[in-house]
């Protein structure tokens, strides 16, 4: 079944101008959300992320480019029209930006002034909200009394009060710990589930969109470099900054750099390889193949399975031992199965 785009953005540049200097934030980039999707947006800062979001509720207007929203021509709409459209987009900080003087309920209750809701209809619905994300007891109490993770479900609960089919979450797990930030990404994606919501997701962290993402765009200097499903771009990256960054999500950089230190004792004979692998092939026994077929011994130092949109994904990191023919026809059977092998060493990683 074919998805409904929610945001489509084409050709979009943003380009400031400081002291004389003409600074390009963001270099025709086009992007396209559908209806229901978890959409990363993934960069290290200043890869102009963050800028491009902007352009969806016109926080930020583009120098060039086309900006559709629901259907709607964002940069078409005249102040009240766009008043209205952004009361569909909510957006959330990493800095929470909450009213300290103001209590849980009515920093939630602010943004509903002015919805022609009764001052009764306005308590349910806070409490409806404060309930949804988990903090009904929390009502009268101050942000000054609440965790940074608390803090930010108050946010995202004031984010939902005009009920939003788009939600922006900008970098708003940065500042959370790790505990924390799992669990508020677990409370975006029931969300997402439960009403339905479109959730932009922009990160530094690839860990945070393996966890929730369904598709996924990298940006390096004002350009998305590559994107696609989740899946895809975990299992077959083609751009290094990609690859770097899920292999710190994967932490497989970690494992490589402890397994670079111990003396492997590698020549002809033993070879240092990464197996990856993607899908059923994850469900075969191929170790005890490996051996059975062309008596091959794989000493096994790191092994990891991810489950990305309900698919395995998994890397091996293996000492395979063997006749030098017999280890040829062993990747061989690997590569057929589907497995792609990277053949180690500990300067000069060279792919097969």
């Amino acid at each position: 079944m074919t998805k409904e785009p929610i945001i489509e953005l084409k050709n979009i540049d943003v380009t400031f101008h400081n002291k004389g200097q003409t600074v390009p934030a963001v270099k025709d980039v086009s992007l396209t959300v559908d209806r229901g999707d978890i959409y990363g947006v993934v960069g290290y800062s200043g890869a102009g992320k963050s800028t491009l979001v902007r352009v969806i509720n016109r926080l930020q207007r583009p120098t060039a480019g086309t900006v559709t929203v629901n259907g709607q021509d964002i940069l078409a709409l005249r102040s009240g029209e766009l008043r209205a459209a952004r009361k569909k987009i909510g957006m959330i900080f990493q800095h929470f930006n909450l009213m300290n003087a103001r209590t849980i309920a009515d920093n939630v209750d602010y943004p509903l002034k002015g919805a022609g809701l009764s001052r009764q209809e306005r308590r349910e619905k806070v409490a409806k909200l404060l309930d949804l994300v988990g903090l009904s007891e929390k009502a009268k109490d101050y942000p000054a009394q609440l965790s940074g993770g608390q803090k930010q479900r108050v946010a995202i609960a004031r984010a939902l009060a005009n009920d939003p089919e788009i939600l922006i979450s900008d970098e708003a797990t940065s500042a959370l710990d790790p505990k924390t930030t799992t669990q508020i990404l677990e409370l975006l994606k029931r969300l997402n589930r439960e009403l339905g919501l479109t959730v932009v997701l922009i990160t530094h962290e690839m860990e945070a969109v393996k966890e929730i993402c369904n598709k996924v765009a990298v940006m390096e200097n004002g350009e998305i470099i590559e994107r696609g499903d989740l899946v895809t771009i975990f299992s077959e990256p083609k751009q290094p900054l990609t690859r770097d960054f899920i292999n710190t999500a994967t932490q497989i950089d970690q494992a490589l750099d402890k397994i670079y230190k111990q003396k492997l004792g590698l020549d002809d004979h033993h070879r240092l390889v990464q197996l990856k692998y993607v899908g059923a092939s994850t469900d075969a026994p191929l170790i005890t193949e490996l051996f059975k077929r062309y008596q091959v011994v794989s000493n096994i130092l790191y092994g990891n399975v991810e489950i990305l949109q309900d698919t395995p994904l998994g890397n091996l990191v293996v000492v395979m031992a063997g006749e030098p023919d017999q280890l040829e026809q062993a990747w061989q059977y690997c590569r057929d199965a589907g497995i792609e092998i990277t053949f180690l060493t500990p300067k000069d990683p060279e792919v097969a």
